[in-house]
């Protein structure tokens, strides 16, 4: 499964006061896509996105830990410390389109968010998730065992060229170990040190034994 990631900069930045005075701020607008090839060259089909942003808005969204980061995290697990933001809605409308909005958080990434919305900054969202692809006539198909890990991380830079974010988001590869994601490489590191472990085990006993028979065929 690789790191996939999805920028989109048609979203609002909002600062409004609540009923108590108290500064609000928001973003609100487009945060993922269906059936529409992305200028990565993806396509998320209605059905795979459908399902895993309903499966998203049950276990995180309703339950108030829909968090999201700000900048471009290189890993599928969201940092507690680097927190921004709460997803709170990702509904569908009747274009393809999934209409999210955040709250933005009193946390140290929080503020610095606050601070660019009040200095008009122009920020973007970018959608973070694991699967695999499927390439049909040069465009790559999301396939069904997609997971959406947050719907939103805000970026300071979604115009940037995508290459270089998704040469660095992409270019590894992660895989479901006992309910965890763990990168594949350190899981293959993992299991050859597991592997070489038990080989030596198995010499260690073998040899062993071997010492043993020699002593029962002395006597």
């Amino acid at each position: 499964m690789k790191l996939i990631t999805e920028e989109l900069t048609d979203v609002q930045l909002i600062a409004e006061a609540d009923e108590n005075g108290k500064k609000q701020h928001k973003i609100k607008g487009i945060f993922m896509q269906a059936n529409i090839k992305n200028r990565n060259g993806r396509v998320y089909p209605q059905e795979v996105l459908e399902k895993e942003v309903n499966r998203y808005r049950k276990e995180f969204i309703d339950r108030k830990r829909a968090f999201g980061e700000l900048g471009h995290p290189d890993g599928p697990t969201v940092n507690l410390e680097r927190v921004s933001h709460l997803i709170t809605r990702l509904e569908p409308d009747n274009k393809g389109n999934y209409i999210g909005e955040a709250k933005i958080t009193d946390t140290p990434y929080g503020k610095i968010v606050k601070s660019l919305i009040d200095e008009g900054a122009q920020l973007g969202v970018s959608s973070r998730g694991m699967g695999t692809l499927e390439n049909k006539g040069g465009t790559n198909y999301v396939k069904s065992d997609f997971y959406l890990a947050t719907a939103a991380d805000i970026v300071a830079d979604p115009s940037a060229p995508q290459a270089f974010v998704n040469g660095v988001m992409e270019g590894k590869e992660w895989i479901w170990d006992n309910g965890l994601l763990k990168e594949k490489e350190v899981s293959e590191i993992q299991e050859q040190i597991e592997r070489e472990t038990r080989e030596r085990n198995a010499k260690a006993n073998a040899n062993a034994f071997e010492n043993f028979m020699q002593k029962l065929t002395k006597r």
